[in-house]
């Protein structure tokens, strides 16, 4: 494609030509002669060619668009890139609106009256070209900013931009997506500008006509007080070994951990359904033999809504409270959550942190140790998992059968998939209490194996802290941004990059609870 925005077609097709060489020259080589340092480089490489190659998509996708090419063939104005795509390239309706979706907010070559546009998100279209991140990552970019209110103004927007495509170099997509709800709530931190009449507008839950087969097709969307009650039902009924309508020694309203908790472990060895599966069998199962009053315990906790807010969001009545597992919810609807007489309120004030000890020789955690847990971890402590509190077991730091005390300090989250990578392998992770001289002290670290990390650095889990992402991408932002000044005014009086507000002498904002000042150069402080 040229730069003027017109298709070059000898030009594609040529590099269509080489392209198909070159691939077809991979597949028929073997990467079985290559060490494992060597595949994992050669792996990494070829992933940043891959999010290459959706860039194209996308520009595919527009230029659909401006040839009317969804029109000529009789499609609707509304969904006509897409329905096009499905029908010609034989896509799912899923992947095709991501893309049309996707080429509407980056593409630059996006016809109008006046000439071509510009990305409606230039540094997220930059980033993806360069191969840095991923389709799935864009979709979260996008996601974010489509929910920014109109009113937020253009600066405070380009920020959040900016910090978005930060966080997604160093974050798993999943990961972003918290960052970007905290992004979302500073931008409205009371919710004035999303409002409970918004939400009540746009909550839905809409069922297909039945199928030929039985089988009947729901979708909606849920606010925030449905979502964390359906969570917590979820986090206990769900489980693998639960409900399961072909297992007739599946536990229907089980203990899992009491009494009945061997019988779950069993009936999950057996258990071979996805999760969507379990989801659905544990809905039945709820409806049919549960309700509210026989929710039972999870993981040692009564199965409630267990909310987690400072004392700063209490007194201002404002800001977010985060749920075990792993949501938020508007501060106005969890107060007014806390009146009711399921849901389980904790007030967590990290500068008043006591902790709380059980005597030595107890091996099991009691329920008020786990809720302090999930106020302070949030979720998995392990580097990159995103399992929420109610997915998550406790983990002695220090093995119990080392000599490990059931204290709250030697305790920390850990889901069952992260907890089963600690024990019994010789090259799995490592867990340990990080000191008062590191920049995360009474954190729990986290040390991979070699082949993940070869120098063996213990790290912290910052995907249920955006906070601590936010902060790591602007001190990162604010170094590049000092780099490109010093070099503007080496050569030239040219401005340096848009996007933060460079102050004269720039302010850090202040670290997330238990970190320490970074020695790299100070970020600006954001707007929200």
């Amino acid at each position: 494609m040229t730069s003027g925005g017109e298709i070059n077609e000898n030009g594609v097709v040529a590099t269509l030509a080489n392209l198909d060489v070159l691939l077809d020259s991979l597949l028929d080589n073997s990467c079985t002669t290559l060490s494992d340092d060597e595949f994992i480089d050669h792996m990494r490489e070829f992933e940043a060619f891959a999010r290459k190659v959706a860039v194209v998509q996308h520009r595919f996708a527009q230029a659909v668009a401006d040839r009317g090419l969804a029109q000529r063939y009789g499609f609707s104005p509304t969904a006509g890139v897409r329905s096009f795509l499905v029908e010609t390239l034989n896509l799912s309706k899923g992947d095709a609106a991501a893309r049309a979706n996707a080429a509407e907010h980056l593409d630059d070559r996006r016809f109008s009256p006046n000439g071509y546009l510009p990305p409606a998100l230039p540094l997220t279209a930059a980033a993806q070209a360069a191969g840095e991140v991923s389709a799935d990552h864009v979709r979260v970019i996008i996601s974010v900013m489509d929910r920014i209110p109109s009113s937020v103004e253009q600066q405070s927007r380009t920020e959040a931009e900016e910090r978005l495509v930060e966080s997604a170099r160093v974050c798993t997509p999943d990961g972003l997506k918290k960052v970007g709800a905290r992004i979302l709530a500073f931008l409205d931190p009371d919710g004035k500008l999303t409002s409970d009449r918004d939400r009540a507008r746009m909550r839905s839950l809409v069922r297909s006509t039945q199928r030929v087969d039985g089988m009947i097709e729901f979708k909606g969307l849920f606010n925030p007080e449905a979502t964390a009650f359906l969570d917590t039902m979820l986090a206990k009924w769900a489980r693998p070994g639960m409900c399961n309508p072909d297992d007739p020694e599946s536990p229907m309203v089980a203990d899992p951990d009491g009494d009945d908790r061997s019988l779950v472990e069993a009936a999950a060895a057996r258990d071979t359904r996805s999760q969507a599966q379990r989801n659905h069998d544990a809905l039945l199962a709820y409806l049919k033999h549960g309700g509210p009053q026989k929710l039972g315990d999870h993981r040692g906790i009564p199965v409630s809504v267990v909310l987690t807010m400072t004392v700063e969001d209490v007194e201002k009545a404002s800001g977010c409270a985060t749920t075990a597992t792993g949501g938020t919810v508007p501060m106005k609807t969890a107060l007014e959550m806390a009146e009711g007489s399921i849901p389980t309120l904790m007030v967590f004030d990290h500068t008043q942190n006591k902790p709380l000890h059980l005597a030595p020789g107890v091996r099991l955690a009691n329920k008020w140790q786990r809720l302090a847990r999930i106020a302070t971890d949030r979720g998995c402590t392990r580097p990159g998992c995103a399992a929420p509190a109610t997915m998550c077991q406790m983990h002695h730091v220090l093995g119990f059968a080392q000599g490990g005390l059931t204290h709250i300090e030697n305790l920390t989250l850990a889901c069952d998939q992260c907890h089963s990578r600690i024990f019994g392998t010789t090259s799995g992770w490592e867990t340990e209490v990080l000191d008062a001289n590191s920049d995360h002290p009474g954190r729990v670290g986290w040390r991979a194996p070699a082949h993940v990390d070869p120098v063996g650095l213990l790290e912290v889990n910052h995907v249920h802290h955006p906070d601590e992402v936010l902060y790591q991408a602007d001190v990162r932002i604010e170094a590049r941004h000092l780099r490109e000044t010093r070099v503007n005014a080496r050569g030239s009086t040219a401005p340096a990059s848009p996007g933060i507000a460079q102050a004269s002498a720039p302010t850090a904002p202040e670290p997330p609870p238990g970190t320490t000042p970074s020695s790299e150069p100070a970020a600006s402080q954001p707007p929200w």
